[in-house]
């Protein structure tokens, strides 16, 4: 099973994206209308002014309101001042604590465990072994439950898995009807962040496209990045 977690934070833009987007934002304030706020602005400023001629009739201000158009925007600047947003890069970023699913947030996260394979102890997307009266899905769901708990909040796209991996048994233990094994992947995205109540185990790894090579084996990692879309 090939479980998500899906970015929280749009991604940096390139040199050429932020021209385009000063662009976009140039045109659309050129081809733009008036707000009812600018509106306002533009009535009370007139008013000043023929205030200021001694031509404002005061009668014209009876039963509005004090507030003026320039007093909310300052109260609103004022505002932004104090807005403070949350950082980028977060401490498990810092640290690099791939066990941790607060870091990379402008990427998708995939889960690594690592099982016992023979003799071997390998990084993995959580696996189990196919049961006989099972749907590919169920097994795949299962996989899930067993390293994660029943708790887990996910949402499994398809019935039908996204690639397969197929794989030989070493000599010592091939038999004539049993000579190799299938690895079906399905995908699934991880609806809450909050994992308080599942029951990770302690060999596992929350990590980018990019850092599935620091742990998974050429030809697994091959058919696993045929169907991952990392934009």
């Amino acid at each position: 099973m090939c479980l998500l977690r899906l970015p929280r934070i749009t991604q940096p833009l390139e040199k050429e994206e932020e021209e385009v987007a000063a662009l976009m934002e140039q045109i659309e304030l050129e081809r733009s209308l008036y707000s009812d706020h600018e509106m306002r602005k533009l009535e009370e400023e007139e008013q000043l002014k023929k205030k200021m001629e001694s031509l404002y009739d005061e009668d014209e201000a009876r039963g509005k309101t004090v507030i003026m158009a320039q007093d909310l925007e300052e109260k609103w600047e004022q505002k932004f001042l104090r807005f403070k947003a949350a950082p980028r890069i977060t401490d498990a970023d810092k640290s690099n604590d791939r066990t941790s699913l607060n870091r990379k947030l402008d990427s998708n996260l995939m889960l690594l465990v690592k099982q016992k394979i023979g003799n071997q102890e390998l990084w993995l997307l959580p696996q189990v072994e196919w049961q006989p009266g099972e749907t590919l899905r169920s097994t795949a769901e299962r996989a899930m439950a067993m390293f994660l708990g029943d708790h887990i909040q996910a949402k499994v796209l398809g019935n039908a898995p996204f690639g397969i991996y197929k794989y030989k048994f070493p000599k010592a233990i091939r038999t004539e009807n049993n000579v190799g094994a299938k690895v079906f992947f399905f995908k699934a995205f991880l609806q809450s962040n909050d994992l308080s109540q599942a029951k990770l185990k302690a060999d596992h790894l929350w990590v980018t496209k990019k850092e599935l090579g620091d742990y998974l084996q050429s030809e697994y990692l091959k058919k696993v990045n045929r169907f991952l879309l990392d934009l």
